[in-house]
């Protein structure tokens, strides 16, 4: 879910052929090779693990939410799944930090932007991301969920566009937009057309957290010129995520009266934070400083994929054919937008 924010913060500067974001000095974020490099198969198979535990994250809500299969046991709140998910996750990161020898940063400034991202880049997308998928009808609830948030570099043009000097659209990008733009509209137009029908506000919770990802992409650009490291970044948002979210909970849902979840969705919750977001990110810094932020990205082609295909193998999702029509225009307008393949097939380098 934070592939977006992640892909804009580690890009590359060609200029020094380094990660942008991840401090040259630090021996855990070693500079690497240009962007355009090939990619082995140890790579090609990080990748695709990489997709797997983001791409699972939508069934592992799913279960953790509607106490799936029937009989499993309590299911969660959408509210108690991002305070546990956060929470669980922070107390990870601060442990592998340790191991680390990484610093946590303690001066007041970077707290505050860490709350700030924690806010537009966990909390909120979180809440909004698990609350749509507790109102979309379970058969189609994780694959829809995944190919929403596939929409979040389509926004991130926009805002870019919009609220930076260095990186506008360009025509081709403007096409990708488009073609996004077109396919949510396929997606989610017939439910809207019908009343606000089934799963409709759901889906656009989901289009919202997209938008949310977006700005906290560009606001996350704000942690290279304070000298913070990725790793670090990663906790502290999810730290300063676990503070509000205990906030919250202890004034609208305290998780202590909550009755406890059944074991299959405790698990779910458990293996969200350990394998979907800790796993999820040390292998995510393992590829960038192997193969680049510019092959990193087509993760972002291949997290819907898997998700849908969980859901099919593991929930008995099926989606309708206005979903898979949708989500074959956002693959062509993410396909505009990362240029590669367009590149080639107009004969260009």
């Amino acid at each position: 879910m934070w592939c977006a924010y992640w892909m804009r913060l580690c890009r590359i500067d060609q200029s020094d052929q380094h990660v942008s974001g991840v401090p040259p000095w630090n021996s855990a974020y070693h500079p690497y090779h240009a962007s355009g490099q090939a990619m082995g198969m140890k790579d090609w198979g990080r990748l695709l693990l990489l997709s797997l535990l983001w791409g699972g994250t939508y069934m592992l809500a799913i279960i953790a939410l509607k106490g799936w299969p029937s009989g499993a046991g309590n299911g969660v709140t959408p509210l108690f799944l991002v305070w546990s998910r956060v929470t669980l996750a922070a107390v990870s990161l601060f442990v592998i930090l340790k191991v680390m020898r990484l610093a946590i940063p303690r001066d007041a400034k970077a707290w505050a932007a860490f709350f700030s991202l924690g806010l537009i880049n966990n909390v909120i997308p979180y809440s909004l991301i698990f609350w749509g998928q507790s109102q979309m009808s379970a058969s189609v609830a994780a694959g829809l969920a995944s190919i929403l948030n596939a929409t979040t570099p389509l926004f991130t043009v926009i805002v870019a566009h919009v609220f930076t000097n260095d990186e506008k659209a360009t025509p081709l990008k403007g096409i990708g937009v488009l073609l996004g733009l077109v396919g949510v509209a396929i997606m989610i137009g017939l439910d809207i057309l019908s009343g606000l029908g089934e799963g409709a506000l759901g889906q656009i919770a989901c289009l919202v957290a997209a938008m949310l990802y977006a700005v906290s992409g560009l606001y996350g650009r704000r942690f290279k010129a304070m000298g913070i490291a990725p790793m670090q970044t990663t906790f502290g948002q999810l730290a300063a995520s676990t503070i509000i979210m205990t906030l919250v909970m202890a004034v609208i849902s305290p998780p202590w009266n909550a009755p406890m979840p059944g074991a299959i969705p405790f698990l779910a919750i458990v293996m969200m934070a350990i394998f979907s977001t800790v796993l999820a990110y040390i292998l995510f810094f393992q590829i960038l400083a192997s193969a680049g932020a510019t092959n990193l990205a087509l993760v972002t082609f291949l997290i819907p994929v898997s998700a849908i295909m969980l859901g099919i193998v593991v929930l008995g999702e099926t989606l309708k054919p206005q979903h898979l029509i949708g989500m074959a225009f956002i693959a062509l307008g993410l396909a505009a937008i990362d240029g590669r393949l367009w590149r080639r097939l107009s004969g260009s380098s």
